[in-house]
């Protein structure tokens, strides 16, 4: 498909194999509750766009992010690492998302996010996805993800309220070569045997929404690659965004839940997949947090690194996943 959004000016619903070239949503037929149409600037400032980029080893767990809210936009990084519990944040701020913007082609498109000397830069070109970042603390990363042949994303489109939608294209444990530095150290992302992980995903989304959220990339002990994206609360309407990988084989999984004490999210959390195929716990080890409320937009986010434990039953055999490390996400948000 090469476009997201029909003649009609309606978004095409459901799982995508292959994913759309474009999601070109000012060709989107968009109302109001009251069937009102929605002119241009407000067809403009209502779609939010994201990408997240995650590079997980045993040794080094990096996160980074460029938002669009078009009022507003914000970039983070973080690196922690498992072995010494170092931990580093970075985030920005950009009235009206200036010196922000992310291309509406996921596959070969791009995103970048300037502030000062700090500068982010994401793009998607000829099988890989390639990252870049460079700030004013000296932290560097320059990265390849893997994206060539074997590349198969989830990649839906749902319903978002009565009158939205949102398009969303995730991938994890794929197969990462570069460097990053941090802290006076390079760390060649390749020798640590890191994984990598995307969420592109963009769309008219609920005005006032939440997502608890689950992620891993990992090598098993036999050498594969595992990973998983699990969510709720989001993406959820008539299909699901859940999936496993095992090497380059995607694995559909039907609906999660997930189980955690809000007032105690540091302590252990429970996500089990209602087909059975998954349960498992997850131990928070650190967490990156921040609360803002500026009115109209407003979010309550607290992303959270640790270690996974418990069964992946597929057919054929049983996955035993023994202190892996994953990200784990609980998210409040008003835009």
């Amino acid at each position: 498909m090469e476009k997201l959004i029909g003649d009609n000016g309606q978004p095409h619903f459901g799982q995508f194999d292959p994913a759309p070239a474009d999601i070109n949503y000012r060709d989107c037929d968009l109302r109001s509750p009251m069937d009102r149409r929605r002119g241009r600037l407000a067809r403009h400032f209502a779609f939010n766009q994201f990408q997240f980029v995650a590079l997980s080893s045993p040794e080094l767990i990096v996160g980074l992010a460029i938002v669009d809210l078009k009022w507003l936009s914000n970039a983070f990084v973080y690196a922690y690492s498992p072995l010494s519990g170092a931990f580093e944040e970075f985030s920005f701020l950009q009235p009206l998302a200036r010196r922000t913007g992310i291309e509406t082609r996921p596959n070969d498109g791009e995103a970048v996010f300037h502030k000062g000397s700090n500068r982010l830069h994401i793009s998607a070109e000829r099988g890989l996805r390639r990252v870049s970042v460079s700030l004013a603390s000296g932290l560097r990363i320059e990265a390849d993800i893997d994206e060539g042949d074997a590349y198969a994303p989830m990649a839906l489109c749902t319903r978002a309220g009565y009158q939205g939608w949102v398009y969303t294209q995730k991938i994890t444990a794929r197969p990462v070569k570069g460097t990053v530095h941090w802290q006076g150290t390079d760390h060649d992302l390749a020798a640590q045997r890191s994984l990598g992980s995307v969420d592109w995903t963009a769309g008219y989304m609920r005005r006032e929404t939440f997502w608890n959220w689950g992620s891993l990339s990992a090598y098993l002990p036999d050498g594969r690659r595992l990973g998983f994206n699990l969510v709720a609360g989001v993406n959820d309407t008539g299909y699901t965004e859940n999936a496993l990988w095992l090497d380059d084989q995607l694995i559909k999984l039907s609906t999660v839940v997930f189980e955690f004490d809000r007032d105690h999210r540091e302590s252990r959390w429970r996500m089990r997949s209602q087909d059975g195929v998954l349960d498992l716990s997850f131990e928070p080890a650190g967490r990156r947090s921040e609360r803002r409320d500026a009115g109209f937009i407003a979010s309550n986010f607290s992303q959270f690194f640790g270690r996974y434990i418990g069964t992946v039953r597929l057919p054929g055999e049983t996955l035993h996943v023994d202190g892996l490390w994953g990200l784990a996400e609980d998210h409040y948000a008003r835009w």
